[in-house]
């Protein structure tokens, strides 16, 4: 029995002039995200992208792929049936046998966007509800909240039947939302950042800071599999890793102590700014949420946005822990993100950092430590994987 997926849009029938822009970045990640999994066929007609397997597939495999791609509000697996009364009622019951068996509660909704079709809607729904009553005489009709809504769309191509839909990823399409840098640690926060702008069609590139031997081959191949969870959502991202080691050490050695969190932590911004830029990325992300240490209150946070040229996105700034867990959980990061390995932001940190620092005095003491040496050299030396 062939079968295929239906798609409905979200957002995206919202965009007037530049929908179809949109529609065909979405068709796009389909095909990215379903790439290794079979040949399908992705088109779209009466706002539903219908992807139509061309060849021998695992079903379960390719709704699970579809569901992480942003720019879809649900989706159905539906059975493929010819545009007669008489084909739907051949494939109906074997089609639902294995949803319908263990219900207690249906209701059959027809869409007939075809309205050449003999049976209006209400009437398709009645023989079909029938027909379904008579092979699973254990059902009631409950139209109100039933256990399996049983849906046949009757459509210009063909006909189709269902148990429903299946909630999308929502958000639109990645690569709609122009490409920024994400600052990505391997800690909690910066991957759910980094799947939340995603979720804003946002094409990543990340920026990691490595400092061994103060951290480990261990601590990026954390990295490393964080973003293959993100990935999934987010389609292929460039990984810049970039050695940090000397400027740790050099602001360590000539920076007060209190200063030293706030100090790297722009070092970080003015690299990944001009890395950002050799990436056509136009703003940096950081996973920062207000007040959850020392370097993340206001006043922390404008004095390290001052070493940007570009504009910085928190997404996650007004969540707090248990929000930006739960997250991580659905997008099953939370896990690699606990393993006990090192990151360069935890290198050196003072016993009493400086919550309200002072801009002038934290650039004062950037000069003395004399960092932009330092800075080209991190950036000449940086490496670059691609992670999928």
């Amino acid at each position: 029995m062939k079968e295929i997926v239906l798609i409905k849009l979200g957002e995206i029938a919202l965009k007037g002039l530049n929908r179809f822009s949109f529609e065909d970045a979405l068709k796009k990640n389909i095909k990215s995200a379903l790439y290794g999994a079979g040949y399908f066929k992705v088109s779209i007609a009466q706002s539903t992208i219908y992807v139509t397997p061309q060849s021998e597939v695992d079903m379960d495999e390719v709704c699970d792929r579809i569901s992480r791609v942003f720019g879809i509000v649900s989706f159905s697996r539906a059975c493929v049936c010819e545009k007669n009364i008489e084909d739907i009622f051949l494939k109906a019951p074997e089609y639902l046998a294995d949803t319908l068996r263990y219900a207690k509660t249906f209701k059959v909704e027809a869409k007939r966007s075809d309205k050449k079709f003999p049976l209006t809607s209400p009437e398709i729904s009645r023989e079909v509800g029938g027909l379904l009553l008579e092979h699973f005489p254990h059902l009631t009709v409950d139209v109100h909240n039933p256990e399996v809504k049983v849906v046949v769309e009757i459509r210009d191509f063909g006909a189709y039947i269902h148990a429903g839909a299946e909630k999308g990823a929502g958000g639109i399409p990645v690569g709609t939302g122009g490409n920024a840098a994400i600052l990505i640690s391997g800690g909690i926060d910066s991957p759910v950042a980094a799947y939340m702008l995603a979720k804003r069609g946002v094409k990543l590139t990340a920026i990691h800071f490595a400092s061994p031997p103060y951290t480990s081959e261990r601590a990026e191949d954390k990295v490393q599999r964080l973003l293959r969870k993100v990935s999934r959502y987010a389609g292929p991202i460039e990984m810049i890793t970039v050695p940090f080691t000397k400027i740790q050490e050099r602001i360590k050695d000539e920076c007060e102590e209190e200063l030293f969190t706030i100090i790297m932590r722009r070092m970080m911004m003015k690299i990944s700014n001009i890395i950002a830029e050799k990436y056509d990325c136009t703003a940096l992300i950081t996973g920062e949420s207000l007040g959850q240490v020392a370097s993340q209150t206001i006043s922390a946070i404008a004095c390290t946005d001052e070493a940007a040229e570009m504009p910085v996105f928190r997404p996650l700034i007004g969540m707090d822990k248990e929000e930006i867990i739960q997250i991580s959980r659905k997008i099953d990061t939370f896990d690699i993100s606990i393993e006990p390995f090192e990151d360069c932001c935890t290198v050196f940190t003072p016993k009493h950092p400086r919550t309200k620092p002072v801009l002038k005095f934290v650039k004062y003491a950037e000069e003395d430590a004399h960092l932009d040496d330092l800075i080209a050299e991190a950036v000449e030396n940086v490496k670059v994987i691609t992670i999928r």
